[in-house]
């Protein structure tokens, strides 16, 4: 197992810090491992809500080549997804989620928004109700570069939200991520809008992970743990979640 360089509470969430991006998605694939292997001692089946991006994909493999986990009694969702776009899309996270984990794993269930939904009100609904179906036991969480959580950008995010999915438009800020971290050529090839699973909805998981490495990341995390609480900062809502921890390298530290 390997430890934390530092590790300290701000308000209610635990953060800790590794000397590596990798050293830091090891660590967490064993927690996760050990965490998902003691839920499935105490029931029968888990649920589990992905994330997508680059904070995730050492992580996911690491988790993966652990092994030890019965995937099978696994049912796994996801955060988000564009609108408008299909499933075999290069930028899909349908696509990202199927051939990095689906394929690999056999989970139990794998329910995927519907980007490409010719009525996106419809599948909102839909995916809801899949949702509240059973608790979450797990959400694994990146931060984006404007704070966001899923697609809760700054301009729509909701501590309070009476939604657990729900259309928004995304930011420039977002949009230009998305460009920055390569996975569209352009700012006008970005969607304008996307599927987000609600910060009411995450913040309902039993257990939050939320993995935010890489120097691109040291100011959102600044302003996450020191700022104020509030939807200028969406990921500032975790330090009122003691269910979470955030995990960091030296270089998303950096600036603390």
């Amino acid at each position: 197992m390997l430890a934390a360089t530092n590790f300290f509470h701000i308000d209610d969430l635990l953060v800790q810090i590794y000397n590596s991006e990798v050293e830091m998605a090891l660590s967490v694939a064993q927690i996760t491992q050990r965490y998902l292997q003691q839920v499935l001692n105490e029931q029968d089946t888990a649920a589990v809500l992905l994330a997508t991006g680059n904070s995730q994909l050492k992580f996911l493999d690491a988790l993966i080549a652990l092994g030890g986990i019965d995937w099978s009694r696994i049912t796994l969702f996801h955060l988000d997804e564009y609108l408008g776009i299909s499933a075999d899309h290069a930028a899909s996270f349908r696509r990202y989620l199927r051939e990095r984990v689906e394929k690999r794993i056999a989970p139990l269930e794998f329910h995927y928004i519907e980007g490409d939904t010719l009525q996106p009100v419809t599948e909102c609904d839909r995916y809801t109700k899949l949702l509240q179906a059973q608790p979450i036991d797990l959400c694994c969480l990146g931060v984006g570069e404007n704070g966001h959580l899923a697609f809760n950008d700054p301009t729509v995010a909701n501590f309070q939200d009476p939604y657990s999915v729900k259309l928004v438009k995304l930011d420039n800020a977002n949009r230009q991520q998305q460009v920055n971290t390569g996975h569209f050529p352009n700012i006008e090839s970005v969607p304008q809008y996307a599927f987000t699973v609600t910060i009411t909805m995450i913040c309902s998981a039993k257990k939050i992970i939320c993995l935010a490495p890489e120097r691109r990341k040291a100011n959102v995390v600044k302003e996450m743990l020191q700022g104020a609480i509030t939807t200028d900062c969406p990921a500032s809502i975790l330090r009122q979640q003691p269910q979470a921890t955030l995990f960091l390298d030296i270089n998303s530290a950096s600036l603390l």
